[in-house]
């Protein structure tokens, strides 16, 4: 990773994101325990993650959007509005204000929206294709080596000051991020003006994938994975129930996933330079799906806790696999068009999921819930695997991406 950080610029980037997600992994879970805290209720919990899905569902717009602007100021004045975005938590009191938990978690999603497809223009204009993919294990592996803590930070916030704190601190995060990015030395070029009808413009990145055949059937496997993903945020109140554990321990369930993300983290540059991203990807989608049935079958909560490491293995390595192809098979000019296409085909299936789990967790057990998803993560990986088992040779370089042209400049 130490070639990535000798590029200009990268180690403010770095310093910026890694702000940030700090404060995100502090406010991770808080936002869903708050609201089961006031309600008692796994699936109102469980909604609340829904509300963070649902603005992907504006992404095709919001790409068209980010792609007429530079991506450095895209990232710090989106990083301010995501502080301002977290402070009506300040006046959350009582179950009646739970509707402004899940207003702030819909403004939280419209974050997750902008700031990654921003993330990935800048990278792709910063950074050697050759160097994508060490840029995204090292941001990737800082994400997931803040799960160790960032959850039980959160989790002893809000249980001895409130979730008020938790909200001043990631506002904070936000506005440090900003700051420290605006001081990132780039000369960007100047958005290429898309001059073609807003039809054309708006379907422009989900026309992109699907005419990329990699692009197509990973992601067509990564939102399989999503329909059943989604299970676990409603049903892991549930599970923490059945072992008699408060619902703060959730904190306990996700440090444990950041010991095995840190694992998966560090060796996910490696291993796809040495076995290509999409080996990697079904690697990751077949160890979640082993993880998930583990825990279906744990006996105590310590084993739980194992599976879960495991579980955090499989995420870096699946998401490193996609950002780093993504970034290399897609045109700059497109690159907000297609992170936004690509978040709306993911969290399309993750809402559903995730309103599926908060009615699932109410009628069914838990462990039949972690069973249906650890098969239906195993077909994902199959599917990836047969799909494209031409790639699943020895790593080599992606197809550099074609230069864009507006229809309206053909």
């Amino acid at each position: 990773m130490r070639a990535a950080f000798a590029q200009d610029g990268f180690k403010r980037l770095f310093t910026g994101l890694s702000a940030s997600m700090l404060g995100d992994s502090i406010m991770l879970l808080v936002l869903s325990m708050w609201v089961k805290t006031l309600t008692d209720s796994n699936a109102m919990a469980g909604l609340t993650f829904l509300f963070m899905c649902i603005p992907a569902v504006f992404g095709p717009l919001l790409g068209v959007l980010m792609d007429r602007v530079k991506r450095k100021p895209l990232l710090v004045w989106g990083n301010v509005a995501s502080a301002v975005a977290v402070l009506p938590l300040l006046l959350v009191r009582d179950g009646g204000d739970v509707w402004l938990i899940w207003l702030v978690a819909f403004c939280y999603g419209i974050s997750f929206v902008v700031l990654p497809a921003g993330l990935n223009g800048l990278l792709k204009e910063m950074m050697p294709s050759h160097l994508l993919v060490e840029a995204n294990s090292s941001i990737q592996t800082v994400k997931e080596s803040y799960r160790l803590f960032g959850p039980l930070l959160g989790a002893a916030l809000f249980a001895g000051l409130g979730g008020w704190a938790v909200a001043l601190i990631d506002a904070v995060t936000f506005l440090v991020a900003a700051a420290v990015i605006a001081t990132i030395p780039l000369l960007e070029e100047e958005p290429v003006r898309d001059e073609s009808p807003m039809g054309v413009q708006l379907s422009s990145g989900v026309r992109h994938i699907v005419a990329d055949h990699v692009l197509k059937h990973l992601l067509f496997g990564f939102g399989l994975t999503l329909l059943v993903l989604g299970f676990m945020e409603a049903s892991i109140y549930a599970l923490l129930d059945g072992f008699e554990r408060e619902p703060t321990y959730a904190g306990v369930l996700v440090s444990a996933q950041g010991v095995g993300a840190i694992a998966g983290g560090l060796c996910s540059s490696w291993l796809i330079k040495r076995h290509g991203e999409v080996v990697v990807a079904v690697l990751g989608l077949t160890v979640l799906a082993v993880s998930i049935g583990g825990m279906a079958l744990s006996p105590a909560m310590w084993v739980v806790l194992v599976f879960a490491a495991v579980c955090g293995v499989s995420l870096p390595l699946m998401m490193v696999s996609y950002m780093t192809l993504l970034q290399r098979r897609t045109p700059h000019a497109l690159m907000g068009r297609v992170s936004t296409a690509a978040e709306v085909v993911l969290t399309t299936p993750q809402a559903i999921s995730l309103g599926m789990g908060s009615l699932l967790v109410v009628l069914v057990d838990w462990r039949i819930i972690f069973a249906l998803m650890a098969v239906v993560i195993a077909v994902a990986a199959a599917y990836v695997a047969v799909l494209l088992r031409a790639e699943l040779g020895p790593a080599r370089s992606a197809p550099e991406t074609a230069q864009y042209e507006p229809a309206g400049r053909r």
